[in-house]
């Protein structure tokens, strides 16, 4: 998948989170009609249903807020995450950066990782997380660290 303008790498945080720019990214494109076909599957699920799920807010709640504030700040949509569904406190972000940034790497989720570099036409070792083959697929090189 080439990189796509308007869409963050998972690391990049806002207020401290991962993946949370990226989740707000993927909603704002698509409804924009600029997301490729092969995110959509993804919308809603993998990290953005964990994140959802640690923040306590639906991933539908979170879309249509975005969707009706577009001109909302990535801050101010976390913001209003927290006013609806729970405040992340430092520990709180340390612990879901962590996972999110290892996913792939000895968990749940790592069978996917290597059919998913097969496809992309990726060494088998070029990443070990999730993250890492997202930065790599996206034309980003692997970072090959956690954030915390």
């Amino acid at each position: 998948m080439p990189n796509i303008p308007g869409l963050r790498s998972p690391y990049d945080l806002v207020g401290g989170l991962v993946h949370f720019g990226r989740m707000v990214d993927k909603i704002r494109l698509n409804a924009a009609g600029y997301l490729p076909a092969d995110y959509h599957t993804a919308l809603g699920n993998g990290h953005d249903r964990v994140l959802c799920a640690f923040l306590r807010i639906a991933y539908v709640r979170l879309r249509e807020h975005v969707l009706e504030h577009p001109q909302a700040t990535e801050e101010e949509l976390l913001e209003w995450a927290y006013a609806n569904g729970r405040r992340l406190e430092e520990i709180d972000r340390m612990v879901i950066n962590g996972f999110l940034s290892k996913r792939g790497w000895r968990d749940q989720s790592s069978a996917n990782l290597p059919k998913w570099l097969e496809k992309s036409g990726l060494p088998p070792d070029a990443a070990q997380t999730n993250f890492d083959y997202i930065e790599l697929d996206e034309g980003r090189p692997a970072r090959g660290t956690s954030v915390y």
